[in-house]
């Protein structure tokens, strides 16, 4: 079964953080819950999530990680030596590397990972690329990277990251199951 961490920091995009964790659960993916501000995370909207997990007590053999946008979540992990290690470390196996809305101009531009290499973000964001395409497309995969746009586009990120993982078969099963469009 593949493991995937989804970083939560005090300030997260809830919607980027549920739906991902959601539709990876349905396709059998053991999504690890982890803290980087503790325990008990708050979103940027008040809505608190107990993290299973802090940097500190994740397993081994991990297959990649996912952060959610949202501010100051973004910032948060990004001042995480810890998480930027991690998500570092991953990226140089080869893991997949899953970021939306301010995370990948914020969090993976720290980390390194968008050098030459086409990506997208929250509006604005885009700025903080250095060495990066940037595309307004919702969903953009490069290589081991995905990264997406916002709340508005969490479930074809998560769905884009069902197919990378499970196959396109259990991507279109839970496009149905969710009545997406």
């Amino acid at each position: 079964m593949s493991k995937i961490v989804l970083l939560l920091a005090d300030g997260f995009e809830e919607v980027e953080a549920v739906t991902p964790a959601d539709f990876l659960n349905r396709a059998g993916v053991d999504v690890l819950l982890t803290g980087v501000t503790g325990s008990l995370v708050t979103g940027a909207h008040g809505i608190a999530i107990k993290a299973e997990y802090t940097l500190d007590t994740l397993p081994g053999d991990l297959d990649g990680v996912i952060i959610p946008g949202g501010m100051p979540g973004s910032e948060n992990v990004a001042q995480s030596d810890k998480a930027v290690t991690l998500i570092k470390k991953l990226f140089g196996k080869g893991k997949l590397i899953g970021a939306i809305c301010a995370a990948p101009g914020v969090v993976l531009e720290k980390a390194g990972v968008l050098a030459g290499k086409r990506a997208t973000c929250y509006p604005g964001f885009e700025k903080r690329f250095t060495n990066t395409v940037f595309s307004e497309e919702r969903v953009v995969v490069d290589g081991n990277v995905v990264t997406s746009r916002a709340p508005g586009t969490a479930a074809e990120f998560a769905l884009t990251l069902v197919e990378i993982l499970k196959g396109k078969k259990e991507a279109e099963k839970i496009f149905k199951s969710t009545l997406q469009k």
